[in-house]
């Protein structure tokens, strides 16, 4: 047994290894361990000692367990089928995410050829030196959008969930179903979230309950301890420490740098670099899904009292995003994969073959909302763009695809349905009553995990809480305490309209109290 457990050590060991050497941060940091060799500070008859403690004044261990936090949070162990990778262990889940794929493609080539535009082309240089001179006023840049559209909506992916069916579920009706009961995947009970979000169900002082809550220390309040605390969290540098200070809360002024820290999202000159690169793919090549971005932040953000600003900031970060390659890395580990499509006047062959875009990441109604929050935390936009690009390679990317995973979409409106039937069979049995699937009035919030609908600052506290428990399991457990809160307005009323006017603004909503109070019920 022992020396299975030496084995799986040194596989893992290696493996990191190999993969570390494949990383961008290597190379500098291979000739940083070179130069520290060759300094007095490392003696040869006391090489390993002297050479960690090297590493540790110059901040290099603490540099190294860092990147090893990191691989492990990203690392996912693919399962495998026949001893071929499978991305999705199920497959009636993987042929409907194969459906859906074809779905998109096929919407996206029928927009190309009703408005007669090819999915990629070089820019014509008028409008590269037009977009050069508004790059930082993009919403000057005039376009005609009359003709374009979004590719999908949120309730277009959610019709397509609610038919999907497990061959060992017993159909009763050819109709489309009414909740997730056919998609047998499991989720947490409440106990099990109370046990994950201890800190919350504690009842423990948290920053968002109260701005004026008294500091337990020497600290006029709460906030000005754990600003204190934070700073000291960030001098630290260490990224689980990080993630350790936000499960109780993060104070504006630090948010995005100690998000940053956790996700390992700090900007270096490879960044800057990069981020430059970016910026020239979008001078040069000219993307079908320039329009559609352009489209969603002036239906969504441009639309937002809370986000209008930020219009021209969105602009860039999303068009970069689109021709990022190394969100490919995402489809290592996603249900989903990325959009294929034919080099002109080439054979339909895999070899002539490219992804599109290429970041492989079809922008749907409502995407942009992803990145809005973050224009919160920083001025710049490279810093702005890396945290969000981050965020979405974590977390975002599992809300828009068909996955079993416990952190995809299908389990989170299976976790909703199963709270909300167990701990409110009345507003449950309402729902029933009134022939309302409860799940179609909270999609929107999920898919975007509630961007646009709550307040900017309290969407902040529940972003904190996604990255302190790496879960997305926090946002069916606020829909729930929020369903919950609206119970007695809910149970007046009796058509869809009536529910959604009900939920319709949810900016009176506080969520660390509410989730606290959630998490304390018996």
């Amino acid at each position: 047994m022992d020396d299975m457990k030496d084995k799986n050590i040194h596989h893992t060991a290696q493996k990191l290894t190999d993969e570390i050497q494949n990383m961008s941060l290597y190379n500098n940091f291979f000739c940083d361990i070179q130069r520290m060799v060759s300094s007095p500070d490392v003696k040869k008859n006391q090489f390993k000692e002297t050479l960690l403690e090297a590493m540790k004044k110059a901040g290099m261990e603490t540099d190294l367990r860092n990147t090893v936090f990191h691989w492990i949070r990203s690392h996912n162990n693919i399962e495998s089928i026949n001893g071929y990778p499978a991305k999705e262990p199920l497959g009636y889940l993987r042929k409907a995410q194969m459906q859906w794929e074809k779905r998109i493609q096929k919407s996206l080539n029928s927009m190309c050829n009703e408005i007669g535009v090819p999915l990629a082309r070089y820019r014509l240089a008028s409008d590269r030196d037009e977009i050069l001179d508004k790059w930082t006023e993009l919403s000057t840049y005039d376009v005609d959008l009359s003709q374009y559209r979004p590719v999908y909506a949120p309730k277009d992916f959610l019709e397509v969930l609610l038919w999907i069916r497990s061959p060992n579920y017993q159909h009763t009706d050819s109709s489309g179903a009414w909740d997730f009961t056919q998609i047998p995947l499991k989720v947490k009970s409440f106990a099990e979230l109370r046990n994950l979000y201890v800190d919350l169900a504690r009842g423990e002082p948290l920053l968002g309950v109260n701005p004026h809550m008294p500091s337990s220390s020497n600290f006029p309040t709460l906030e000005a301890e754990r600003t204190a605390l934070g700073e000291k969290v960030i001098a630290s540098n260490h990224a689980p420490v990080a993630q350790e200070f936000l499960k109780r809360g993060c104070p504006r002024c630090l948010r995005g740098k100690v998000w940053a820290q956790v996700l390992g999202s700090d900007v270096k000159q490879t960044n800057i670099d990069y981020f430059k690169e970016l910026k020239q793919r979008v001078l040069y090549f000219d993307l079908m899904v320039d329009k559609l971005i352009i489209k969603d932040v002036q239906l969504t953000a441009s639309n937002d009292d809370q986000y209008f600003v930020f219009e021209d900031v969105l602009y860039q970060v999303m068009l970069c995003f689109s021709r990022d390659t190394e969100l490919l890395t995402v489809f290592n580990h996603s249900a989903a994969n990325p959009v294929h499509a034919v080099l002109k006047n080439k054979l339909p062959a895999v070899e002539n073959t490219v992804v599109f875009p290429p970041s492989g990441v079809i922008p749907f109604h409502g995407f942009t909302m992803y990145s809005t929050p973050f224009c919160y935390l920083y001025d710049d936009p490279i810093a702005l763009y890396y945290t969000f690009r981050a965020f979405y390679m974590r977390y975002w990317f599992r809300l828009h695809e068909v996955s079993s995973h416990e952190q995809g979409i299908l389990c989170l409106c299976l976790l909703f349905e199963k709270l909300l039937q167990r701990h409110e069979p009345q507003l449950w049995y309402h729902f029933k009553q009134i022939k309302i699937p409860p799940v179609r009035v909270v999609f929107k919030w999920l898919m975007r995990s509630f961007s646009g609908h709550l307040p900017p600052e309290q969407l902040l506290f529940l972003w904190d809480l996604i990255l302190a428990y790496d879960s997305l399991e926090i946002l069916p457990l606020l829909a729930v305490s929020i369903i919950s809160f609206r119970k007695d307005n809910l149970l007046q009323v009796d058509t869809l309209q009536s529910v959604e006017a009900v939920l319709a603004d949810l900016s009176s909503i506080t969520v660390m109290p509410l989730l606290q109070m959630t998490l304390m019920r018996d």
